[in-house]
């Protein structure tokens, strides 16, 4: 998304604390089968940068141009609609690969139901909301950014208007200001939660008696 999102950080296993197929195991392959499940959220984050950076750099050639040069500023402004029907797509693929770690992430309450310790089991549990808060933060990011595209691809085409009124274009670009700085709050409350996660994990396996190495991964794109 705009700005920087955080990824969930996968933890390599190098050595259990326990034998078998127990149930903290079992939560540790659940938990990082989420983490792969969003291979492609990671993947998206560098491509959506770069297309918000060319089509800000066609939008700032766009305004300096005068109406003279009316037949270069719908030509500019059609390459921008296709670079934010770009960013749409891969926004898309985005949201797919989270709803697919939702999806593998469901196991884990059953899991943690089976284990024994009170302590890693309230831990567990904090994990569960942590990730569940992430999911919600993710879907009002996504909601939002919606928005805000769907806005960027009104401004080009206003751009297209012979008749286009100064007043009528400053409107637009304050509504769009306005989208993208709610997009920056929400943005920044699902990267919060995801470093709240990230550490909770490490925590429940540290207390799990689960080592493992963390991969940085992507980290936090920028």
């Amino acid at each position: 998304m705009v700005a920087a999102s955080a990824v969930l950080l996968a933890g390599a296993l190098f050595l259990a604390g326990c034998s078998g197929t127990s149930a903290e195991e079992e939560m540790y392959n659940a938990l990082e089968k989420a983490v792969s499940a969003e291979s492609s959220f990671e993947d998206q984050q560098e491509p959506l940068v770069e297309l918000e950076k060319k089509e800000n750099e066609l939008y700032e050639e766009i305004i300096s141009l005068g109406m003279k040069e009316y037949e270069k500023i719908v030509s500019l402004s059609e390459e921008a609609l296709s670079v934010v029907e770009e960013r749409e797509k891969r926004a898309e693929d985005e949201k797919e690969s989270i709803m697919d770690s939702k999806e593998e992430f469901k196991a884990v309450e059953d899991i943690s139901k089976n284990l024994d310790d009170q302590a890693l089991k309230s831990k567990a549990s904090d994990l569960q909301k942590l990730m569940q808060q992430r999911y919600d933060a993710y879907d009002a990011l996504s909601a939002a950014y919606n928005e805000a595209i769907a806005l960027d691809k009104e401004l080009y085409q206003l751009f297209q208007k012979k008749d286009l009124k100064l007043e009528e274009l400053e409107a637009k670009i304050t509504e769009i200001n306005s989208s993208y700085e709610k997009v920056a709050a929400l943005n920044k409350e699902f990267n919060d939660f995801t470093e709240k996660y990230n550490k909770a994990k490490m925590d429940f396996y540290k207390k799990a008696g689960i080592e493992v190495e963390q991969s940085d991964a992507k980290g936090k794109t920028s």
